[in-house]
């Protein structure tokens, strides 16, 4: 989460660079604006860009569900209309023989025959057959109802991942654009400041136990350095929830790649029973995640233009956490 990197820049700076704020010449180009404000506007498009990033990560689960229920729509027509296909044949069939049979009057019949009994026998079969064709009518009549109503979900669907479609577009050309203040040398600058006084190095052999989310941290401190870019899960860059999903996936643990479901996932704990693993949100909007490592420090991938790192938890942003259980 930038947002918590960059209070941490602001802090250190107020420190670093009392000279610009007594009207001194701020340590960026000319015409730029002084660093506080950069930092503060950085800050800004940061947690714009996370809440962006997590919108286009649940869009994208979206997506992927309509998709499924399209497909599975279309084979569910599909096999209606090999059913349809099958049995109108028979139902030709049945319609003859109904034609057939139908303008015979029974007590005329009876009067012509000389065996009443075979042809008591002989009505007795021909109402069974009518009442299983006639359950066949009824089947194949369903089977054609819901032929049409899997064609129509299949529609449907289609044209609402065409919709998710173009949300996700979107989102993407909303965050590049927003992305591209962290490429200005005024941004840089301030960036190299936090670089050299705000790392919090830690090994993952310096954390103890061997519990679910402890084995899951040290997969996540492992890929500190790696850049962050949004929607990815990794091996080599990820987004915030990205590294979370990440991380437990190398245990074996599936979780959904979007902080709205990992909300969900597992063991809601208070702050006071916080353990290292434990994946902590922030924003009202849980619009960004770390992994919880002790002390005071989480580890995540903060935002566009810094990397995996670890860093003090946000506190004034925090909305709770969640314990993965195995």
């Amino acid at each position: 989460m930038r947002a918590a990197t960059l209070a941490a820049v602001v802090a250190v700076c107020a420190v670093i660079l009392p000279a610009a704020e007594a009207g001194a010449a701020p340590a960026s180009p000319a015409g730029h604006p002084g660093l506080k404000a950069i930092l503060a506007k950085a800050n800004a498009l940061s947690q714009q860009i996370d809440k962006l990033s997590e919108q286009y990560d649940g869009l994208k689960i979206q997506l992927g569900q309509a998709r499924s229920e399209a497909a599975i729509a279309k084979e569910n027509a599909k096999r209606y209309q090999q059913i349809l296909g099958r049995d109108q044949g028979s139902i030709g069939a049945i319609a003859v023989e109904n034609y057939m049979t139908g303008g015979i009057n029974p007590a005329l019949e009876l009067l012509q025959t000389s065996s009443p009994q075979s042809l008591l026998d002989r009505a007795s079969i021909m109402t069974q057959i009518q009442h299983e064709n006639g359950a066949k009518v009824s089947l194949v009549a369903a089977a054609e109802t819901a032929a049409q109503r899997a064609v129509a979900a299949a529609a449907q669907q289609q044209q609402r991942a065409r919709a998710l479609e173009a949300a996700m577009a979107a989102k993407v050309a909303v965050i590049q654009k927003k992305e591209n203040f962290f490429n200005s040398e005024a941004f840089k600058q301030a960036e190299a400041i936090f670089q050299q006084t705000g790392k919090y190095p830690i090994s993952a052999s310096q954390i103890p136990g061997d519990s679910v989310g402890v084995q899951a941290l040290k997969f996540a401190l492992s890929k500190v350095g790696d850049p962050y870019v949004w929607a990815a899960a990794g091996p080599s860059a990820f987004d915030c929830s990205g590294l979370v999903v990440w991380a437990y996936g190398q245990i074996g643990i599936s979780l959904m790649h979007y902080t709205g479901d990992l909300w969900n996932e597992g063991e809601h704990v208070s702050r006071s029973e916080l353990e290292p693993g434990d994946l902590v949100f922030f924003f009202a909007d849980l619009s960004h995640v770390g992994i919880y490592v002790g002390n005071g420090l989480m580890v995540d991938a903060p935002s566009a233009g810094q990397n995996v790192q670890v860093q003090p938890v946000f506190w004034g942003a925090y909305a709770g956490a969640v314990r993965i259980i195995a």
